[in-house]
This record gives structure tokens, sequence and C-alpha cells, in this order.
């Protein structure tokens, strides 16, 4: 993905506003999962809090509905945290039927990830979060309140203090830490070494985005403040490395007895 391609889809997004319907009533998310609760729980067992993406894109393909619920269902089956489901149709190759099939088919909480410009797209299925991105989803506060009155959690994606700042100023409860720069789409986690501490100081959960790999990348995301981690590209590219990074291959592995030291990688 190039900074361009961030300006197309937001200049689709922006036209498509004059196509989205009103509802005569807002959507309501039912009985709502608790995304910090479950962060909290897996914590207790020693388990790594990952939120696992479902991303088309990596297969170069839309998902059939099949193959999305298995994705969902083998994230929830390795102890993720929650499922991140891109939602971009052009781009990202998602579509709002992917968050659909994934709530119903997995118990996790689930986080729809598109670019969010007006609330109208929140009225397109109910999940359990949504992405805001701070730098793009104006008026921030706005949406951020629209989100909550749908009993949907927002995640306010920043990148630098000053979009930080912008979330403290809204009710947001979650912020997302991008360590990849959306206008030059140069990836660092040395952004979440710096913005993190900020961020929990300030009483949110937090979680670090992009740029994880390897169980040594999450353990230095949790190391700087994160509550969670999220993850896309990679566990698209190999489905089992879900339980390398959150630990519960190498929990297993001590309960057998084995030497765990190719996962500490």
């Amino acid at each position: 993905m190039t900074s361009e391609v961030v300006r197309q889809i937001l200049a689709e997004t922006e036209a498509r506003r004059s196509e989205m319907p009103s509802l005569a009533s807002p959507i309501r998310v039912a009985d709502p999962r608790d995304l910090p609760g479950r962060a909290r729980a897996l914590r207790s067992r020693g388990i790594s809090p990952i939120i696992a993406e479902i991303k088309p894109r990596i297969l170069k393909r839309p998902l059939l509905s099949e193959e999305v619920a298995t994705i969902a269902q083998r994230y929830e089956a390795d102890a993720g945290c929650g499922i991140s489901v891109l939602t971009q149709p052009t781009y990202f190759l998602g579509s709002p039927e992917n968050a659909r099939v994934a709530r119903r088919s997995s118990a996790l909480p689930i986080l729809r990830k598109d670019f969010i410009l007006d609330e109208r797209q929140l009225d397109e299925v109910a999940t359990d979060l949504v992405l805001l991105i701070a730098a793009f989803s104006s008026p921030l506060e706005g949406l951020v309140e629209a989100a909550l009155a749908r009993d949907l959690e927002p995640l306010v994606e920043v990148h630098t203090e000053a979009e930080l700042d912008l979330a403290l100023k809204t009710e947001a409860r979650i912020v997302g830490i991008n360590n990849r720069d959306l206008s030059t789409l140069k990836v660092s986690l040395a952004t979440f070494e710096g913005l993190g501490p900020l961020a929990k100081n300030s009483g949110l959960f937090v979680v670090a985005e992009s740029g994880v790999e390897t169980r040594r990348d999450v353990l230095r995301m949790e190391e700087a403040g994160a509550d969670a981690i999220l993850v896309g590209t990679s566990l698209m590219e190999e489905p089992g490395l879900l339980s390398v990074l959150n630990g519960t291959r190498s929990l297993r592995r001590e309960d057998e007895g084995g030497d765990d030291q190719r996962y500490g990688s």
C-alpha cells in the first residue's frame, strides 16, 4: 500500500457518502463483547492478547464466507483476544459481510477496520468495535459519540502525539497506536514505544498496531505498555503463527518439558 492508495481510498469513501442511505433508526449492537475484559482474562493465564486480523488482500482475492468463518474459528481456537476484519472493498478486498460472518462464527470481540468518514457507515454492520482513524475520521469527537450511542466501542487509531491529544479529548476508552505512518507507509515499532506510555498514563486501553511479526516483537510492545497487539499480514501468511505470538505454544511446550528456544525469536 502506498500513500497514493490511501488518498484513493479516502476519495472513494468520500464519493460513496452521497449514496449512503440513512436508517430510520441507528443500528444497535446486541450483547457487545468486551475486548479489555477478554485481554485481562488471557493475561491472567499468561497469554499475550493478540487481535488477529482477517485481511483478504494478503491472499490477493476476496474471501468466501466459509473461509472467513474458518479463519475466525481458528483464531478463537488459538486463544486470540479479538478479531479485526478489514471491510474496505476496493483495495483490501473486504466487505461488511465478512465482519458479520466473523461475529456469527466466533465468540471473540469483532473489530471492524475501515476508513470511517460518515456516521452512516456505522450502520452498515453490527460489530463490537469500530476503527476510527484520528487523521481521517472527522469530526472525531462526533463519530466517537455516534459509535458509543450504538453500543459500538470506538478504537481510535493515532500515529502522532497531536493525534493522541485529539483522542484524549473524546470519550474513547481504547486507543490504537499505529506503528505505520500512513503518509509514508514506513513502519517503526519505536512509534509505540514513544506514544504507548503517554496513552497508558492517561488511563486508556492501549493497542499496538502494525509491524509485529515475532514473539520478541510482542514482548517488546508489551514492555512499552501495550494491553493488546493487533497483527494482520503475518497471520494471514502463516496461519499457525498466532499460538507462537501469544505464547500459548510456548506454554504447551513448557508443560510437555520441551525446548522453546525457536519460538522466542
